[in-house]
Parts: structure tokens; sequence; C-alpha cells
């Protein structure tokens, strides 16, 4: 690489840790830094980072990044930011000192308000694309305004910001300190009207939160302000989600294959051009906005992916480094497993239900569990895969990414259970690959290691059956116990 040829930075704040990776224009990796952080369960259906940690995190491995590169720092261009989606913020607006946990995507403690606004559940949807969700930010901002002190006060001294962490840690590590957002992380929130891409008034004033401390929305391709590094300003013109980011991995996503990616959660999305999707239970996202234009894709999610496998790991005393070693033999044999109806972090579309009591359906040894929970990750998929079917062009392929899609296990039960082939991306950073793309790598990268043909499974279409009437039976009793 000649040493003047211009750099990119995608910051990809995930989950379980912070990343900084920088590529060059023919796409190739030139450095990376990785810093991970904790998730904390202070209580029941709370879950939240510590804000410190989480900025420290990411300015560690921008330090990092540019140790590596050296004098060659000079030469990176431009930086993007990509966060986890549905993750909320409150911070003193002069100072960005937080005044709230970061409250994750998984975090349920605004349910009750949720439930009360049952009567309403149609016209968010109509404003939002979204579902009625204590997943989304509306409910935990709320909750936050209710039972926080410090952002009561700084509400009451006009000194208030929130939103989502996008925009937490652009107040925080940018030189300008701006309050902005991007359409994708405010589309998240449950306030943000997805055909108007503002905040909606209706939705402010039902969820009662003051219009005054969200940030400014303007698209994602947008000069944020400015990233110090080393001994320069970085323009950053990039904020977007961790997911959509994910799409552009390969490319331009194509609108005859469904993109899965799975980590911490399990996310699919099928591109739906300009216009807004409409499907039952589930997501009409904005993938990108520019200006005028904007993309869309019909998403569906399932909360309980590897968070799913690191409850059970938690519970059976196994390491995660004998679960990752055992999970591919596991998966290659054919013994019988039970059904494991995964309720882990709420059950997410299409049947949002938050309160499934997590349980298996059978015995089985600490081996047959770990294969049962992965089959629900599967099964769950499957179930969304069926709602996208219906939209668009016909179904091609199905282009999976994420640590989970390590194991051909799985990605062989998505296939035949599917009966799409599934490609299986190379990369391990589809999110900071994608974003690197939207930064202005173009250059393609061959994404795929191996592809798996659907075969016959009887076993596996007979356990998926079995586990849907299991399923639909546990969700009838929920409603008639309530």
């Amino acid at each position: 690489m000649s040493r003047g040829l211009p750099l990119f930075l995608a910051l990809d704040q995930g989950g379980h840790a912070s990343r900084a990776l920088v590529f060059d224009a023919t796409g190739k990796l030139i450095a990376s830094a990785q810093k991970n952080i904790a998730t904390l369960h202070p209580g029941r259906g709370r879950v939240e980072h510590d804000p410190g940690a989480l900025l420290t995190s990411v300015t560690r491995v921008c330090n990092a990044v540019v140790r590596q590169l050296g004098a060659r720092h000079a030469h990176i261009q431009t930086a993007g930011l990509a966060t986890q989606r549905s993750t909320l913020v409150c911070w003193e607006r002069e100072t960005g000192q937080a005044l709230s946990p970061v409250l994750s995507w998984q975090d349920r403690r605004g349910a009750r308000q949720t439930v009360s606004l049952a009567s309403h559940a149609a016209r968010i949807r109509e404003v939002t694309g979204l579902v009625l969700s204590p997943h989304y930010g509306a409910s935990k901002l709320a909750w936050c305004l209710g039972n926080l002190q410090p952002a009561k006060q700084a509400l009451r001294l006009n000194r208030l910001a929130a939103g989502p962490l996008a925009s937490f840690i652009l107040a925080n590590l940018l030189t300008e300190k701006p309050l902005l957002v991007d359409p994708v992380n405010a589309a998240r929130t449950l306030l943000w009207d997805y055909r108007r891409y503002d905040w909606s008034p209706e939705l402010l004033e039902l969820f009662r939160i003051p219009a005054q401390i969200l940030p400014r929305s303007v698209p994602n391709h947008h000069l944020y302000g400015h990233l110090r590094l080393g001994t320069r300003d970085i323009p950053l013109t990039v904020v977007t989600g961790d997911q959509p980011a994910a799409l552009y991995a390969g490319g331009d996503p194509a609108e005859d294959s469904i993109y899965v990616n799975i980590g911490t959660g399990a996310f699919l999305q099928r591109l739906h051009g300009e216009t807004p999707p409409q499907a039952p239970g589930l997501l009409a996202s904005v993938v990108w906005q520019e200006q005028h234009h904007v993309l869309y894709a019909l998403e569906g999610t399932v909360n309980g992916a590897g968070s799913a496998l690191l409850w059970l790991r938690l519970r059976s005393g196994m390491s995660e480094k004998a679960m990752l070693a055992k999970m591919p033999a596991w998966l290659a044999s054919e013994m019988e497993v039970p059904l494991f109806l995964n309720g882990i972090s709420g059950l997410g579309s299409p049947y949002w239900t938050p309160g499934l009591y997590s349980r298996f359906i059978g015995r089985g040894d600490t081996r047959q569990k770990m294969s049962a929970v992965v089959e629900s990750i599967v099964f769950l998929l499957c179930v969304n895969l069926e709602r996208m079917y219906s939209s668009a062009a016909p179904l091609k392929r199905i282009v999976a990414s994420g640590g989970l899609t390590q194991w051909d296990g799985l990605c062989q039960r998505l296939a035949d259970l599917s009966e799409l082939p599934v490609h299986r991306s190379i990369l391990h950073e589809a999110t900071a690959t994608g974003l690197a793309r939207l930064l202005g790598v173009r250059a393609c990268t061959p994404l795929v290691t191996r592809v798996f043909v659907p075969v016959e499974n009887i076993p596996l279409k007979r356990r998926y059956a079995d586990w849907r009437v299991a399923l639909e039976a546990a969700l009838a009793k929920m409603k008639s116990d309530t």
C-alpha cells in the first residue's frame, strides 16, 4: 500500500465490545483494536452498561489504532460510527456527563408503561414502523425522567440531553460536542416519524417526553463533527446502527436475499427499497437516509441468541472456552435434543411477548440442552423468515454473518429448515466492514467461505413442528392467565 492512500476509520460500539478498524481504499484491513465492555444485570428485566467505561473503551481503541498506524494515521480521511440501536442514555448537555446508565436494547424496565399504552399500539406502528415494545427507547427514557433524580434536576435546569447511545458518544468524543442523531438510531426510539424523518410531536406527547432534550435529526451521511486522533481532527461523516451497517458488508444488499446477523441477538433484514414494508409482526426499519432519499428494510428480531447461550452456560457452570470447543461436535451429532422455549431477553418478532418463561421441554444433559438452545435460535429465525417470503421478489438465499455462524451445524440447520441456501460470510466484522463501505470503501472482498445447501432433515422438521405447537400453547396460556 502506498503511504499516501486514504484510510477510513470504522468505529463499532457493540453489546460486548468497542472496536476500531482502519481500512484502505481497496478494503484491506490496516489496523484494528478491540476493548471488551461489561454488561450489567442489576435487576429483573434490567440490562445496562457503565457509561464511563463504555466511552473509555471507544477512546482506547481509537488510541490503539493510532499507535499501530504511527505517522500513517495522518492519512485517515474520514470516520464513521455504528452503535447498538434501541440503547439509550441521559446526559448533562454542557459537560456530556452521563446522568443515567447506558440502558441496553435488551433492557425492559419500561414494560409497565408500554402495557398502559396498549390502546395506542396501532397508531405507534403507523407512525414509527415498529411495534409497541419496552426494548425501544421511549419507555426507557420515560422511566429515567420519572426515577432518576440527576435527570430530573437537569431537566428543571434545562440542561438535560437524552437519546440514542450514538448521540451520547458523539457529544463526548467529537470536538464540537454536537447534539445530533441519525435516522437509523432515532427510528428505534418509538418517537421518530419514519416517513417525515423527524421526531413525532404526537408521540412525544403520548410518552410525555420534552422535545427540547432530544438531539436534532440529521441524515446518516452528514458532517457530525471532528474526532481528535493523534495530531489531527478527523471528520466523522457517517452514523448508523450496527445491523443496517452489516447489510453493506458485501456491497449493496439485494432484495432477493435475507441478511441474518447472529450475535447477542439475531436480526433478519430484507431490503424493501424506498417504500416502507408492511408485514404482520415484523418491523419497517430505516436502513439509510441521505437528504430526501430513504431506504427501508423488513426486519425481524430474535432477542435470545448469544444471550440465550450465555444464560445456559452460566447455569451449567461451563466456561466459554469449553463451550466454544465442544459446540461444533455437539451440533454435528445426530442425538435427540429437547425443545427450548426461548424467552431470553423477551420474545421478539413476530410474537412480541416480553414475559415468556424460558424452559426446556424434555430431558437432556448439557450438550443436548446447548444444542436445543441453538435450535431454538434457528426455529425463531425461520418463524420470521416465513413472514418475509411474500415480500417483494422471490427469495434466493440467506446471507449469514455474526459470531454464532461459525458453527456449521447452525448454518446447516438454517438451510435445511428454510429450504434456502445459506451463504456464510468470511467476515467476522460485518458491521465495521459495512460501515467502511458507507464511508467510501467500495472494493469488494469475497464474502462467502461456504454455501450450506438444504438437505431433507425429517427429525429437525419434526422438532420444529413440535416446538411451534409448544410455543403457541405457552403463549395461549399466558394470555388466558392475564
